[in-house]
């Protein structure tokens, strides 16, 4: 009973373990800069990329050729 034991913990500690060095790997030189003091830049929220965005489609709005009326047309000719 007692090796079963020590089998099962042993092996979750091992998957554990693989785990948390899964989710650790790919970010290590960002700890790492981290860790060395180097502050990373703050990113741009939400409501700027929505403002920014209502620039981008006023100004496309405001670019395109408005229609001009048939009426308009005939009386030009």
């Amino acid at each position: 009973m007692a090796v079963l034991s020590i089998l099962v913990f042993a092996g979750a500690f091992g998957l554990s373990v693989t785990v948390i060095a899964m989710a650790i790997a790919p970010q290590w030189q960002r700890i790492v800069r981290l860790a060395r003091g180097h502050v990373e830049p703050a990113f741009t929220t939400v409501g700027t990329v929505m403002v920014a965005d209502r620039r981008i489609i006023v100004r496309r709005w405001a670019s395109t050729p408005a229609l001009v009326s048939s009426r308009k047309w005939r009386a030009a000719a």
